[in-house]
């Protein structure tokens, strides 16, 4: 019986040290194979996008928009009256994806971006896709969405 024990306790000692890890849930990588920097405006923008079509509350919309932004969307207190109203463009799922440059470097001493991004997505039983820009400044090193251009194709 003495010769079973010490596995039984390192059997126990490993179940225990599996039962007890956390869960750590790992962001998912945005951008061509995860690859896109997160303090580029590309990134910003694309979290900004995800966060009114993908999240359950516009928090962090609200977190990655200028203070005058910020507000407009508070008004509208749902992410659907965001996607109905100021984006008019309304998804169940959706997949988003900047634009690719052909820079080889965007300057990190930019103040001011406009990203393109490419929203392509279900809406009940019809396929849309569409295109939205968004002008970023870079606010205390940090890039925030401050306007979203209509489709100017409209």
């Amino acid at each position: 019986m003495q010769k079973n024990q010490p596995i039984a306790s390192l059997l126990l000692m490993l179940l225990l040290v599996i039962s007890g890890c956390e869960k750590q849930e790992k962001e998912e990588r945005l951008g061509r194979y995860g690859m896109l920097d997160e303090g580029s405006p590309e990134y910003t923008a694309v979290r900004f996008m995800r966060g009114i079509y993908a999240e359950p509350t516009l928090d962090s919309a609200i977190a990655l928009s200028t203070e005058r932004l910020g507000r407009i969307l508070t008004n509208y207190h749902t992410n659907r009256n965001v996607q109905r109203h100021l984006l008019d463009l309304k998804y169940d799922t959706v997949d988003i994806k900047p634009q690719e440059s052909n820079r080889v470097a965007r300057s990190e001493y930019a103040e001011k971006a406009t990203i393109t991004l490419f929203l392509s997505g279900t809406y009940g039983e019809d396929k849309i896709e569409d295109i939205r820009s968004l002008d970023l400044v870079r606010e205390k090193g940090d890039w925030k969405v401050a306007k979203i251009h209509p489709d100017h194709f409209l």
